[in-house]
This record gives structure tokens, sequence and C-alpha cells, in this order.
């Protein structure tokens, strides 16, 4: 993940939201304000979000029993393209009072008077941007705010939006989520490892702006719904591209980015838990949620936080890039120790006079091998190999293979020529020691005669130390030992399995897998190769980096 996408409520902020203020459109204290928001969120039968929940809080705390003059008549739910509900009660003159809550902007366009201190007044040009003005305030404090309006009418059995005009603005309801203290901290760590942190929320662009300084993120370039909607996937894409908020977004919206930032090659994450961010959380790399979110987020997320913080975020992240660095470790051992026997048994067999290892032999050498892998997960990683996204990438592994893997053959083919030659096993009736005299007395075919048996034994000895010792060269792009060193595991492991492959020969089960002691002289034979092997690929991986930025 190069691109984290995340809304402001909860992940920035401290998500403990409170009502603060009640007040008319000139920013005065107003309790019918309060009443009508005590109304609204009381009687809604959809999701009530925390702005609702903080408005009951404030009303039972202060011991107003607002709702027992008033029954519920209808409603008309809440939808991201309005951004507006109401509530329809009866009222105890026996008329109907339609309650509208919702983003003020919504709401203005709504209204055609206004009410200040008992007495109607039209809504005009210029009086609108005063009521603006007076909203704007709150939100550049940090306040999230809604506003309520309503009308009176006669009683009717059903109410749609059509009815949500000629609205009467009464005021405003302030509410507080200051941020959280480690924001500012898990940002800046998300930032230094290479990963790219936009803000995608429903809230209007100055109290956005206020939290997302507060914390230290830039604010050069800002987008708002409305002109994401004007824009083609193109342009988008190019805007996303520079953008760190985006403000007055619709659920629709919020998937668009994270669709345009995906189109530019980005790797896209995306942390949200309310209904709102279902389609970004499906859309993204990796959809983000937690425990808290509704059914439908986490539904719609790949992985679901137990703590709602970007610093949690940031451990799992660097966790990721662990296992990611582990798990390319163990392709590249594996793929490139194969491609490179491979080789090795293509040209022992066009050479030789009988099998270079047999299959039982070689599936023992796997065995062990791949048992000297085990504690891979284990492994330390270098801090380089976490510091920055690593995409995953098949031309990456496929040069590594090309290159690393003909290194094995090379003294593969070494070892070939030592025991074919120096321990002359190119005499298929080579002379067993005493100890050995009547296991190979009745050889009938060259597969089964004791120079086999010693090449077999010797290459099977070789291979296996080989393969085992640069696991510790490949799993590290620094020098293996002095500037970057294995798990304990990992080692203890290693070891084991180069003390089992060189006691193998002379165990008991060395007869059974077909194997004969090696002379004294093939130890001093197999330190040199050792040395030579780590030496050569130690070379070709350091060129590899260097050169073709693997």
């Amino acid at each position: 993940m190069d691109v984290l996408c995340t809304d402001k409520t909860g992940t920035l902020t401290m998500d403990r939201v409170v009502l603060e203020y009640h007040c008319d459109v000139a920013g005065e204290e107003d309790v019918s304000v309060l009443e009508l928001a005590v109304l609204n969120s009381y009687f809604q039968t959809g999701l009530r979000n925390v702005l609702d929940s903080a408005i009951l809080k404030f009303s039972e705390q202060h011991g107003d029993s607002i709702i027992a003059n008033y029954t519920k008549a209808d409603e008309v739910p809440f939808d991201f393209q309005r951004k507006m509900m109401s509530v329809i009660v009866a009222t105890p003159e026996g008329n109907h009072r339609l309650i509208c809550k919702g983003a003020p902007e919504s709401i203005f366009s709504a209204c055609t008077q206004y009410e200040l201190a008992g007495q109607l007044y039209p809504v005009e040009p210029v009086i609108l941007e005063d009521l603006k003005d007076e909203y704007d305030k709150l939100s550049a404090d940090g306040f999230r705010v809604l506003a309520l309006a309503y009308k009176n009418s006669d009683p009717k059995a059903v109410y749609s939006k059509d009815d949500e005009r000629d609205l009467i603005l009464k005021g405003y309801v302030a509410f507080l989520d200051p941020p959280k203290e480690s924001a500012a901290e898990a940002i800046t760590a998300l930032q230094s490892h290479g990963i790219t942190v936009k803000i995608l929320t429903g809230d209007n662009e100055l109290v956005s702006r206020k939290i997302c300084k507060e914390v230290g993120l830039s604010l050069e370039h800002v987008l708002t719904g409305a002109k994401v909607e004007a824009m083609n996937d193109a342009e988008l894409a190019n805007a996303a591209e520079e953008t760190t908020l985006f403000v007055r977004l619709s659920p629709a919206h919020k998937q668009r980015i994270i669709q345009a930032l995906q189109s530019r090659q980005h790797v896209v994450g995306f942390m949200g838990d309310g209904i709102n961010d279902s389609p970004a959380l499906r859309a993204a790399d990796v959809g983000i949620s937690v425990d808290t979110a509704v059914d439908i987020a986490k539904e719609a997320a790949d992985a679901i936080l137990l703590e709602k913080s970007l610093m949690v975020l940031e451990e799992g992240v660097l966790e990721g890039r662990r296992v990611f660095a582990n798990i390319l470790k163990y392709i590249r051992m594996g793929a490139s120790s194969n491609f490179g026997n491979m080789f090795s048994v293509l040209g022992a067999s066009l050479w030789l006079p009988f099998l270079p290892m047999m299959p039982i032999q070689i599936l023992t050498n796997n065995l062990l091998y791949d048992f000297s892998q085990v504690p891979i997960p284990t492994d330390a990683v270098d801090p380089e190999q976490v510091a920055r996204p690593r995409p995953w990438s098949i031309k990456e592994i496929s040069r590594f293979i090309l290159f690393i893997g003909p290194c094995s053959s090379v003294f593969d083919y070494t070892t070939y020529a030592l025991m074919w030659f120096l321990f002359k096993c190119a005499n298929l009736n080579l002379i067993p020691p005493p100890e050995l005299v009547a296991r190979f007395a009745h050889v009938t075919g060259p597969d089964s005669t004791y120079a086999a048996a010693l090449f077999q034994t010797g290459w099977f000895v070789e291979s296996l130390l080989t393969q085992t010792l640069i696991i510790h060269v490949i799993r590290t792009n620094k020098i293996p030992f002095l500037q970057s060193r294995a798990s304990w595991p990992l080692i203890l492991t290693s070891a084991a399995i180069m003390v089992v492959g060189a006691y193998l020969p002379f165990s008991p089960l060395g007869p059974l897998l077909g194997f004969v002691p090696l002379p004294e002289a093939f130890w001093g034979w197999i330190g040199l190769t050792l040395l030579a092997y780590m030496g050569l690929t130690q070379f070709v991986k350091v060129f590899l980096i260097r050169k073709l930025l693997i």
C-alpha cells in the first residue's frame, strides 16, 4: 500500500462527539433550536450516527423532557444526495411540524425564511451570505455544524422529499470532535514509510481544514464533492494525485477517487466504518474497518482492526511488509535453487553413465532443504526492505532466478569434476574400501556400483550444504553474517541441517539411502566450494541490486 485514504471522524479525531452549541442564526444560544434537534434525532428510525447520540445525550444530561408532548407522524429518511432528513411530528395544537436537519448548504437551499428572536424574515441573497458567515465561523473553529429548519402544515397521511421546501431556518447545533493526540505522530510515521495519507470526508471544508492542519497534513489542494462530480475520470486522476483533502463527498465520490488513484498504478488502502464507506471499502485494494463498524462496512473490508487508530495501522503496515519480504525470500531461494538444479541434472544426465542422484536421495535432499527454511517467517528483515512499499514483481523474481540459479550449477559441475577425476568415479570398477566390498560384490549395472554411490553421495552433500548455506546470502541485500544476521531459529536449523547432511553418509541410514562414506580429502574441497559459492552469489546479488534495481 502506498496511498491510504481515510475518513476524518474517529481516525484523525477522537470519535467522542460532544454537543457544544445550540444557537439561532445570529449565534446566540437558543433552547428552541435544541428542542427541534432532539425531536428530529429521537423520532427518526434510520441508523443514528454519533451526532444524533450527542444530541440525545446532551438533552438527558440537562434534564429536558422535550418529546413528551409530541407524537411521530411520518419521516423522510436521510440520503447522501440531499444530505438531510426530516421527521414530521404532531403538535399539541393538532398541526403537523416538519423538522429538517442536515448539512447547512442543503438546508439553506430549502429555506425561504429564517427565524430570529421570534420573528420571521425572508431569506434574501444578502441575508443568505450573512447566515453562511455565522456557520463558517463555527466551522473554522473546528465545529461540525448541522442546520435546523422547520415548517408547520395541516395534517396529511404521507410526506416525501417534495415537502422539504419553503422551510424556516431556525439555527444550528455545533459539535466538537477534537483530533487525537497520536494522529500527527501516526501520519508522520506513515509518510516516513512511503505512504501518502489522503482524507475523504463528508464534512465541510472549514472544519476539515482545521483538523488536518492540527495533525500536520498538507492543505495546498482541496477538492469538494461538487468539483469531483464535474470532472471526468482522467481529470479526477490528475487532481487526486495532488490533493490531500476531499470534502463534502458522497459514497460514490469516495469510490471514484479510489478508482482514480488505482488508475495511476497506486496500491490504495481505505479505512472507514460507516454505511457510506462500503463502496470505497470494496473498491480499495485494501479495505480496512474496525470491530465497532456497521455490519456492511465490516463485510466489505479485507481487514478489521480491534482499535481505530492510525498507529495500529502503521504497525500492521510494517508487519505486512516483513511478511512480504520473507515470502519473497522463500520464493527466491526455492525457485533459484530448483532452476539451478535443473541445469545440473540436465548436464549430468548427458555426461554420466549412471544417475547423478537416486530418486530417494533427491527426495531426502529436498526434505532436509525445505526443513531448513521452515523458520523463515521468524527471520529478521533489514530496515530498508520495509522502509518503502514493494510491489509484487514477477520480472524482478525472474531476473533473480535467471542470474542466481546458474551460480549453483557452476559449483555442481566443479563437484562433478572433483568426483569424476580426483576421486576416480569415472572408473566404474573402482574398488570400494574393505568394509564395503561385500555390499558391491554382486553389482550388475552402473547405477549400483561403488563409483556411482560415491559420486551420488558427494553431490548430495555438496548440494545440500551449498543450498542451505546460501539461504543466508539470499535473505539480505547486505553482506551476510557481517552486516545482516538471520534470526536464531533460522541459524540453528541451517546449522543442524548442514550437520545432518554431512553425517548422513556415515550414519546407519546411509546404506538405506544408497550413500557411502566420503574420503577425508573431500571435506577440504567442499569447504573451498562453499566459500567460492558464497562469494560468487554475493557478487551476482550486488550486481543485480545496483544494475538491475531488483
